[in-house]
């Protein structure tokens, strides 16, 4: 890989040094563009997983035994999520346990998750449901409940890899359009009506949210890297990975989207394109035609994001930080932050293409 990569990567690590210097025993949520400062959480709410991840990342890095222990201890403070009603917890459990390697607590912990996730899947809904553990109404079908989620049911036996597949296939139907339908191509949420027994879309996130269209894509190629849980739809999924690429411009558009497409004057979401980076970087990795070029467009992304959006060593700022992400356009909250999903991301293509992570199973 070349040196500007591994300058990045090496950036990236300290910055995560320096974070956990900051934060102590919380959790990071999003840091000021102007001085580094993060905002943080006590409990770590539904990027907990992703400051976890970002630990074990960087214990893979340093291979210090001191690292080491301090991404375990992070891991272990998610925990109470375990048994909390939310479809995050696939976020919050799958990544910040799957770069752990063989930690036997973090295996358990996310064996946990697993099992309690596959107990409340709604049979009849075809999902696990959004729940009501971060407010509001808990029958939502959402695009962020599917990453995570489909690897860290897949590890729960038979049954929990046929629910990923329920779960997952359940989303395609309801979040992605068809050819000659009136309604947005996408749909990133919709609510469920027990009176009607129908689901109807959302307002927000808007049908533009290009988060939500890199989590769909991420869960795709989640699931398409595990034999176990397409379960004879491989060409169902490759066509859905195809539909978002090719109407979300992922090989075409700017490499870092606006937050929302439909406001392309708008905040940039550089946390979107890492993302995409990722799941770019899983297609690459199964069989087709386009997998030297899904890689090719990755790196890309994730050239563009380490030259212009990307912090020095200006003695104003710590050195690292990815800004440009937008964690909420329409609430105007945080629209050019350092966002520590975003973070984890870009660490985990970049360790990912210096050999330090295998991205098949992160």
């Amino acid at each position: 890989m070349s040196a500007a990569t591994g300058r990045a990567l090496a950036a990236v690590m300290e910055r995560v040094a320096v974070t956990a210097a900051e934060v102590g025993p919380r959790f990071p949520l999003y840091a000021d563009p102007a001085d580094g400062r993060w905002t943080t959480t006590g409990r770590g709410s539904w990027t907990g997983g992703f400051w976890a991840g970002l630990l074990w990342l960087r214990a893979r890095y340093t291979g210090a035994e001191p690292d080491r222990r301090a991404a375990a201890a992070c891991t272990a403070r998610l925990e109470p999520w375990a048994g909390a009603d939310t479809a995050t917890r696939g976020l919050i459990f799958w990544y910040g346990t799957a770069a752990a390697g063989d930690d036997a607590e973090a295996a358990a912990l996310r064996a946990r998750a697993a099992r309690a996730c596959l107990s409340a899947c709604d049979p009849e809904l075809g999902i696990l449901p959004w729940g009501d553990a971060l407010g509001g109404p808990r029958l939502l079908a959402r695009v962020d409940a599917v990453p995570g989620t489909v690897p860290l049911l897949a590890g729960a036996g038979p049954g929990g890899a046929a629910a990923a597949a329920a779960h997952l296939h359940r989303h395609l139907d309801l979040c992605l359009g068809r050819p000659g339908d009136a309604a947005p191509w996408f749909r990133p949420a919709l609510g469920f009506e027990t009176a009607t027994g129908r689901w109807h879309p959302c307002e927000d996130p808007p049908p533009g949210w290009s988060r939500g269209q890199a989590w769909l894509l991420l869960a795709v190629a989640d699931a398409l890297l595990r034999p176990a849980v397409p379960a004879g739809d491989f060409t169902r999924l490759t066509e859905a990975a195809a539909l978002l690429i090719t109407r979300g411009g992922v090989l075409t558009g700017r490499p870092v989207p606006p937050a929302d497409t439909g406001r392309p004057d708008g905040p940039l979401d550089t946390s979107a394109a890492a993302i995409t980076a990722v799941a770019l970087l899983k297609l690459a990795r199964t069989p087709g035609p386009r997998a030297e070029q899904y890689a090719l467009r990755a790196e890309e992304i994730l050239d563009r994001l380490t030259r212009a959006h990307f912090t020095g060593d200006d003695g104003v700022r710590p050195p690292g930080m990815l800004l440009d992400g937008c964690y909420d356009a329409a609430k105007r909250l945080a629209v050019r932050h350092e966002l520590v999903w975003g973070d984890f991301f870009l660490a985990l293509a970049l360790s990912a293409l210096h050999g330090l992570a295998d991205i098949t199973r992160v």
